[in-house]
């Protein structure tokens, strides 16, 4: 166990390290700024349509670059700019948020990176977002620049409303580098809600350990616009949590073979729960507004790739979102960064590599958000 100890501190030097030189002066994340073209592509205009409303004084005029050539806009003021220009697509009044589960029972899928990307793309488009880290792992919160080990305390995380001490979420959101986007945290100590959850059910009466993150959402989703819930790959007790507190589920799939049978037994032991769960539960079923599987990590130089992606869409027919996300040096590089391709202000590398990596991340944001404005019509023609 002493040598465990040892090994345990070296890497956590390391990480700090690593990250302090990746994020260096201050070891902090920051937000990309943007330029005039990508401010217009986001809005739905023209860049001389933004020049000419630049000049009517009404929006964020950004600042211009060193030469005076550019202008250049911060993310705060982009999405000023796209809740503007995109206000029909802004949640209705009286309509609550939309909660989105990214959940695979397999690790290495880009569970992580999708629903990273989709918050920060959601952000972009003027949506206001809320994230929630409930793999212990932490990998969400470290891609916001937090090291779970080091900079997370127990108030950040759903540990005290998995235990009890707390009943609703608001404790422990925090505000993060990208504008737009809070973060609910993890770090290891959330194992403990695996014992804390079950305990509850046994011990208080009328607990039903499977609502307790759904029912501490009640406040947040009169506040944000979109909650996006990173599950741990494995059928926890957390995990359950975060299934019956969605809306939506997205499983991302890579075209393997492991992934693929993977993702076969993560719906077949949902399907089961839901089955068991609604038995205990009669007066309240589960409904889900919708069902995605993403292909994501796609490699094209891989020969089992078109086979697998075959059997995928043989599977998930409608399900299937109509677009795949491919396994580039982009995405690898940005991984290695503790970041995302939506924190890029300059890519090094190939143009045209990091704008097939882009154009793929921005079509999956577009599809969700277009089942998250579904939704919300659906609700209002519902009620």
């Amino acid at each position: 166990m002493a040598r465990i100890e040892a090994i345990a501190n070296s890497a956590a030097a390391m990480v700090e390290q690593v990250r302090g030189r990746l994020l260096a002066p201050e070891a902090k994340k920051v937000s990309p700024t943007y330029s005039t073209a990508q401010l217009a592509a986001l809005c739905g205009v023209d860049k001389a349509h933004v020049a000419y409303r630049v000049t009517k004084g009404d929006l964020p005029e950004g600042r211009l670059t060193a030469t005076g050539a550019k202008r250049e806009f911060s993310l705060s003021e982009l999405r000023i700019w796209t809740r503007t220009y995109r206000a029909d697509r802004m949640r209705p009044i009286g309509q609550k948020a939309v909660t989105i589960a990214v959940g695979n029972f397999k690790g290495g899928v880009s569970k992580t990176t999708s629903a990273m990307v989709l918050a920060q793309g959601l952000s972009r488009l003027g949506h206001r977002v809320l994230a929630i880290d409930t793999d212990p792992q932490g990998s969400l919160t470290t891609l916001h620049g937090l090291l779970p080990e080091a900079e997370v305390s127990e108030d950040m995380t759903i540990s005290p409303l998995c235990d009890g001490s707390a009943s609703d979420v608001q404790y422990a959101i925090r505000s993060t580098y990208w504008a737009g986007l809070d973060l609910i945290a993890a770090a290891p100590f959330l194992f403990s809600a695996e014992f804390a959850l079950p305990a509850r059910q046994l011990n208080e009466p009328g607990v039903k350990f499977w609502r307790v993150l759904d029912d501490g959402l009640a406040l947040a989703r009169d506040i944000y616009d979109v909650i996006i819930i990173d599950t741990p790959p494995s059928l926890s007790y957390v995990t359950i949590n975060a299934l019956w507190a969605a809306d939506g589920i997205i499983v991302p799939v890579p075209p393997a073979g492991l992934d693929f049978a993977s993702a076969s037994q993560f719906w077949a032991l949902l399907a089961d729960l839901g089955s068991n769960l609604e038995r205990q539960d009669t007066e309240n079923g589960k409904n889900f507004d919708f069902l995605h599987v993403l292909l994501s990590r796609v490699d094209s130089s891989d020969p089992s790739s078109p086979a697998v992606r075959q059997w995928i869409q043989a599977t998930y027919g409608e399900y299937m979102l109509p677009v795949e996300i491919p396994k580039t040096a982009v995405t690898a590089n940005k991984a290695a960064e503790f970041a995302t391709v939506y924190d890029v202000q300059k890519y090094d590398g190939s143009a045209k590599t990091y704008k097939r990596a882009t154009d793929a991340y921005d079509r999956f944001v577009e599809l969700i958000e277009q089942s998250v404005i579904e939704t919300w019509r659906w609700r209002e023609a519902t009620t």
